[in-house]
């Protein structure tokens, strides 16, 4: 079946804005149901080269595709104010019942999406649209405060400010004048008025309303249309998929492969055959077809092994597993105590101090992998372990196999009234290659409630639990199972104001892993490699490139540098040329935790014959023991000459507060 591309539709909702549509039509009598993704990365250029990886997959497959820009991004008239906000949420209603009214549409419409419009498909069907009848929900999240790229565990992560810097860049760029006629006026005012995202999100720092809008698990019963729930061990978004499978009323299904924060088909980790999945369950909910998706495993997941790890893109090792109910019979949690280096199955009566210097993570990669061109995962953790307080099993006499989230329950006290943990899981191999399987941190202070923490009392007795992030994996004979515990996490997690001690009451530790045992393997279902899928014919003016360096300077400081070129490109449905590229600057000195410094650079390009734009944007953070500071510089110019449109820094301080 071939298919008709309309390259731009206006979508009027009912305030009058317009907002921008690309939709690949199926040829043939129809109506059709529909798949919307909604999206602020741009259909023109942004996301071009991926929408031509599946939405023309999809319209084969007699599907209409409709992709959307959100309001005030891409080629969409209107203001952008916030990610996952209430204009943007209703406007999706609008888009849904838009698509509805279409003489194409059957009216029944599904969303697919990965990560913002992953977050918003289930946002919306929390909102319960009439059109919206199923979802496919791609490396995102149930809880925007604990399970976001702000927070974890009540502890600032520094991909506030990175991915704040950004929006920055990304919010800057122009509607196509070949669309917009508008585009000069229109780009001046999103130039003035960008919002400045990193310290909105920061003046938030508890799981307060700002967080609870937009989190699914506030309502589990809401959601009432069939979800399939998809991600990959090496991306940052690990647990809404199995929590999803767990607490949803309606079908739900969870898949986690070895991929990283990218659509599975067109993974750097082991590909695999995401249309198949895709198609299957739209066809099941959108068309009536009974084809068995209701039937599929609760939860399938790639039961990762240990494979030496590298921050570059490498091979994964593990099979496919399923378990037909989700939570699984076949998974016990099992308790082990903490004793000094090891474990036990009763309590030791000693204590523990942990207090690492403040560059300990050097090895964890990138926060979300994916983003970037390579080199952006978690390497051999030996070096980190060494900075760690470690717990050590035996070598293991038999594989031992983990699925879920592992808790460490502890008693403690600390020496100063903002502190953090971070623990880590390790597969340590015969040899000492340290893989870790999962990791969580908790801003001690947040011991009771992420919603009202408070300062501790030094030498007060505190109990906490930190429940790691989900995992499948595998520990073979004669490996160790390791608990890394430390009190910084460099670059992933903002540190604490000062260096702080953390004494562990070992009577009151207990490790609990989430045990699989099966004695038969069931179908695990598994998505298969991925089929052969068109690509976007562009020309490659500028190739892509990245590189990363990690250096320690004359004074101790530890310095992290990054370049990723995106390279530059022609569209050829349109002639848009499109450039990008962006520097990350990550420094730290071990003994002052208050010496991070984060700072990024982004550049666009936009041209087409006589008509050329370039954005510069320049953001940084950094802090004392009071305060956060952050600063951002926007440049735009226009034409061959480079004339300037708007110069302009902003700089703000907020409170530290508990963070």
């Amino acid at each position: 079946m071939s298919q008709i591309v309309i390259e731009n539709e206006w979508v009027s909702l009912t305030e009058g804005r317009r907002l921008a549509a690309r939709i690949w039509l199926p040829q043939g009598a129809g109506p059709f149901p529909t798949i919307l993704e909604y999206l602020p990365y741009r259909k023109r250029d942004g996301t071009a080269p991926r929408d031509e990886t599946t939405h023309t997959v999809f319209a084969e497959a007699g599907y209409v595709c409709v992709r959307v820009d959100i309001a005030g991004t891409g080629d969409s008239e209107g203001d952008f104010d916030d990610e996952y906000s209430h204009q943007e949420l209703t406007d999706g209603e609008g888009i849904l019942s838009w698509i509805a009214q279409q003489a194409w549409s059957n009216g029944s419409v599904g969303m697919i999406g990965i990560s913002w419009g992953g977050f918003n498909g289930l946002q919306l069907a929390y909102r319960r649209p009439d059109a919206l009848k199923a979802v496919v929900t791609v490396a995102s999240t149930v809880d925007r405060y604990s399970d976001d790229i702000h927070f974890m565990g009540g502890c600032l992560l520094s991909d506030n400010v990175n991915w704040g810097s950004q929006m920055f860049a990304y919010l800057t760029r122009p509607a196509d004048p070949e669309l917009r006629p508008d585009w000069r006026s229109d780009w001046v005012k999103r130039l003035e008025n960008v919002p400045f995202s990193a310290v909105d999100w920061l003046r938030h720092p508890t799981r307060d309303a700002f967080w609870k809008h937009g989190s699914v698990c506030e309502d589990w019963n809401a959601i009432q249309v069939p979800v399939l729930a998809i991600t990959g061990w090496a991306d940052a978004y690990v647990n809404a998929p199995p929590a999803l499978a767990a607490n949803l009323s309606g079908p739900a299904k969870a898949m986690i492969g070895p991929w990283e924060h990218r659509y599975g088909h067109i993974s750097k980790l082991d590909p695999a055959d995401f249309h198949s999945e895709v198609i299957g369950w739209f066809d099941r909910w959108l068309k009536g077809e009974r084809n068995g998706a209701e039937d599929l495993p609760t939860y399938r997941a790639y039961m990762q092994e240990h494979f030496n790890p590298t921050k570059e893109n490498t091979p994964r090792q593990g099979r496919w597993i399923a378990e037909q109910d989700w939570p699984s019979p076949n998974v016990k949690m099992q308790r082990h105590f903490l004793t000094p280096g090891g474990f036990a199955e009763t309590p030791a009566a000693s204590e523990v101090a942990i207090a690492s210097p403040a560059h300990i993570g050097q090895t964890g990669g990138y926060f979300c992998p994916g983003m970037r061109i390579d080199n952006e995962l978690p390497e051999d953790q030996s070096g980190d372990d060494a900075l760690s307080v470690c717990f050590d099993t035996k070598p293991l006499e038999t594989p031992l196999e983990l699925l879920g989230r592992a808790r460490l329950r502890f008693a403690f006290t600390v020496d100063k009234p903002v502190a953090q943990l971070v623990a880590r899981l390790c597969d340590v191999s015969a040899e000492g290659v340290s893989q870790r399987i999962s990791y969580r941190p908790l801003n001690l202070g947040h011991f009771a409630s992420h919603e009202t923490p408070e300062p501790l009392v030094p030498g007060k007795v505190y109990e906490a639990d930190i429940e790691l992030n989900e995992c499948a994996h595998q520990l073979r004979a004669g490996h160790r199972l390791r608990l890394a515990l430390s009190t910084s996490y460099w670059p992933i997690v903002w540190p604490a104001p000062e260096n702080a001690k953390v004494t562990l009451q070992l009577a009151n530790c207990a490790l609990h892993l989430p045990v699989r045992s099966v004695t038969e393997e069931g179908d695990p279902a598994h998505p298969g490699p991925a089929q052969d899928f068109p690509l976007l014919d562009v020309e490659v003016l500028r190739a892509p490139d990245g590189r990363s360096e990690r250096k320690t300077l004359a004074d101790g400081t530890v310095v992290l540098d990054t370049f990723d070129d995106y390279g530059k490109t022609c569209d050829p449905n349109h002639g848009l040329i499109s450039g990008s590229h962006v520097a990350m600057h990550y420094a730290i000195h071990p003994d002052d935790p208050a010496s991070a410094r984060f700072e990024s650079r982004w550049n666009f390009t936009f041209e087409r014959d006589d008509w050329q734009v370039e954005i510069d944007t320049e953001s940084s953070m950094w802090c004392d023991t009071q305060n956060f500071y952050l600063t951002r510089k926007l440049r735009a110019t226009e034409g061959a000459s480079e004339a300037e449109v708007l110069m302009r820094e902003w700089s703000e301080t907020i409170p530290r507060g508990l963070l």
